[in-house]
């Protein structure tokens, strides 16, 4: 089992930036990929970033694309998600997960482990 706990929501407005951190522990040398997803009010859980293992390939979703940045600290076995020029509709609780595959994949079935969400609020 990986246990991972999710921190640094908040309200903030338009233009400003945000840290998500993501702790993980237990049986983090099965994980191959980590992620980052999001779900809006009233909308499904949506893709937002992931790195591999070693943190040496990303992805992202094409509406962060440039704005938010993952990577991660070994050393602290955690993961992050920077935040930039923050936008009303980046609104949502955000998800920490973790994959077995090293695909750094976009579905929320690819990914086993989940934390408990951590809510972000853009206002304009």
């Amino acid at each position: 089992q990986v246990q991972l706990v999710e921190s640094g929501g908040g309200l903030v407005q338009a233009g400003a930036s945000l840290r998500l951190s993501c702790a993980a522990s237990g049986r983090t040398f099965n994980v191959g990929s980590w992620g980052w997803f999001r779900q809006p009010p009233g909308k499904e859980r949506e893709f937002v970033a992931a790195i591999s293992w070693t943190g040496s390939s990303t992805n992202y979703a094409d509406s962060v694309k440039g704005r938010f940045t993952i990577f991660r600290d070994n050393a602290k076995n955690t993961v992050y998600l920077q935040m930039n020029s923050l936008k009303p509709e980046d609104t949502a609780v955000y998800y920490c997960a973790a994959s077995r595959y090293g695909s750094r994949g976009s579905e929320v079935s690819e990914y086993a482990y989940w934390g408990q969400g951590t809510q972000v609020t853009v206002s304009s």
